[in-house]
């Protein structure tokens, strides 16, 4: 290489010089910076449309999960209560017998011309088999025959009242069983003690998958026979009975002033919407 050009050639000009420039490894060498500069531009724009597209695929797929809790009213669950049948009518009112009667003269003395035609004296013979009364009356003979008694009520014949069986389980009482708190207290529960997001996991599509659990709360308000009468799947069955279950104590149903033994149902809605 010429002196004068030493100081302004460049560091691979120098390495190279009297060498073989064609071969590949100079071209190399000179341009690795750009060639390194285009790999990394390349790369951070490769991860920042993969870093975008995520953001928007989670954003327009992503599930939400809700829990919706719904005391089940007696009214749609339970059986509906026949109407009593009506009392039996009250028996028809019987005409009591005839009987023959006779009508009592007291004796009198008076003048045979002023002796009247009712006012004759019966003999006693023929009295011994009759009654005696005000008054004469045609009739069946007194052999002891005993008008039935004159009803003075309504006429309504009652029914023998039922004693009621305390010890089986009730579906219809006059005050329900409720969890301590009321309804409110019991939606909070739920609601803090399921995971709502099982059906997200478990990978259920948006909807509804609503769960119908009965349980037993007995005289004590201990909870007990807790069971799924169906199940939408994707775990919910599986976890509304596990949460039912480990739960506190009730305010047990009342029917008569008597704690009692009370089935309640109740409905649990794992709802999932796509946000």
């Amino acid at each position: 290489m010429d002196v004068n050009k030493i100081l302004t050639a460049d560091f691979l000009d120098l390495i190279f010089d009297g060498r073989n420039k064609e071969y590949g490894a100079y071209d190399l060498r000179k341009t690795y910076n750009k060639r390194i500069t285009y790999a990394l531009i390349g790369t951070f724009i490769i991860c920042a449309l993969l870093l975008v597209g995520s953001i928007i695929a989670n954003t327009a797929k992503k599930s939400k999960a809700e829990i919706i809790v719904q005391d089940v009213s007696l009214e749609n669950v339970q059986q509906e209560k026949k109407p009593e049948p009506p009392p039996p009518p009250p028996p028809p009112k019987q005409e009591p017998p005839k009987v023959e009667i006779t009508k009592f003269t007291p004796p009198k003395i008076v003048k045979d011309e002023e002796v009247k035609e009712d006012d004759e004296i019966k003999e006693v013979e023929k009295l011994e088999d009759t009654k005696i009364g005000a008054i004469n009356q045609e009739g069946a003979k007194d052999d002891g025959i005993v008008a039935p008694p004159v009803e003075t009520g309504t006429g309504v014949v009652e029914a023998p009242k039922v004693e009621e069986d305390y010890d089986k389980v009730f579906t219809v009482v006059q005050i329900a069983a409720e969890f301590p708190g009321g309804l409110p207290a019991w939606s909070k529960y739920l609601e803090r003690n399921l995971n709502r997001d099982l059906p997200v996991e478990n990978g259920a599509p948006p909807g509804k998958y609503t769960v119908v659990v009965s349980f037993i709360v007995s005289k004590d308000g201990s909870i007990s026979d807790v069971v799924a009468e169906n199940d939408p799947g994707y775990g919910t069955k599986a976890e509304a009975v596990r949460v039912i279950t480990k739960g506190p104590k009730w305010k047990p149903a009342v029917q008569n002033g008597r704690n009692v033994i009370y089935r309640h149902k109740q409905s649990i809605t794992f709802q999932v919407s796509e946000e």
